[in-house]
């Protein structure tokens, strides 16, 4: 699924006039975490991020949330000075719209508030799941060509919407990847790698269910295009999917059951959890 086309308009935070707060948040984190002597990644492995997520705190294109203020201000040796942001922080997360075109913004309000949501991938890796350079290698290579501030803007708001992980309670998680999706280097070797591991990371999360779909498997009950379910808090089950670029929420009952019991069945022919981290794990041990 490619979830965002073409039509694109501003990005919350210029919509809402927050740019210039996580813009110079970003880069006061920049300068304290450098001072500090320390690289994306560890920084984010001391404050639970990874250094996709850092990067983009960094650049002010991913909110910088309270929570980690709070911890960065003490591992930087700030002072204070991030801690007193908070404020500001929490009233612009209060205010903040979402990121997405008008005509994807009732699929992403549900998803901000699912509670669970399962999706099964046939062509490339789920945004959700994406890194950074992922989701840029992907927004580039489409055709037509997109422009740079195109691009910038569309893998912000892609990374944005990993927050879902971040949320507590968390929401039950379940995915299913083709085998094809992992073995395509969609960016190159070390963009793959990457991905892998990110794979790797969140399917060892407590919440997630990661499998995925030998390609040798003699029978398949969706040689189809990828879908996704989602529970939204208190509302009934919803599917959402597209087809070149062509989006499609699904709330009619009988249709979404039919996904659901489809869902089952390909979950059931997968490689279980730990077959299918093993399997990733040794794909990368053999690049």
């Amino acid at each position: 699924m490619t979830e965002e086309t073409d039509r694109r308009p501003e990005t919350p935070a210029e919509a809402e006039g927050t740019t210039g707060l996580f813009t110079a948040l970003g880069k006061m984190l920049k300068l304290l975490r450098e001072r500090a002597g320390l690289t994306q990644k560890e920084f984010g492995q001391t404050v639970g991020y990874g250094p996709d997520a850092i990067s983009a705190m960094e650049r002010g294109v991913r909110v910088t949330r309270p929570e980690l203020l709070e911890k960065a201000d003490e591992l930087l040796d700030a002072g204070g000075l991030l801690k007193q942001a908070i404020p500001e922080v929490r009233e612009a997360m209060k205010k903040a719209r979402t990121r997405h075109p008008e005509w994807y913004r009732g699929y992403a309000g549900l998803e901000a508030e699912a509670v669970s949501l399962y999706d099964y991938s046939t062509m490339g890796v789920l945004g959700l799941l994406q890194t950074e350079s992922y989701a840029r290698a992907v927004f580039t290579q489409r055709h037509p060509p997109l422009d740079e501030a195109t691009i910038e803007r569309r893998v912000a708001d892609r990374l944005s919407r990993q927050q879902l992980f971040e949320r507590w309670p968390p929401p039950e998680c379940s995915f299913v990847l083709e085998q094809a999706v992992l073995e395509r280097p969609i960016g190159g070797p070390e963009v793959h790698a990457e991905q892998l591991q990110q794979l790797l990371r969140i399917g060892r999360l407590r919440n997630v269910q990661l499998q995925v779909m030998p390609t040798g498997r003699r029978e398949h009950p969706c040689l189809d295009s990828s879908f996704t379910l989602l529970t939204p808090r208190r509302k009934e089950q919803v599917a959402y999917m597209e087809s070149q670029g062509y989006p499609r929420l699904i709330t009619d009952r009988e249709e979404v059951r039919v996904l659901a019991a489809r869902y089952g069945i390909i979950r059931a022919q997968a490689l279980n959890p730990y077959e299918s981290l093993d399997l990733i794990e040794k794909m990368l041990e053999e690049r």
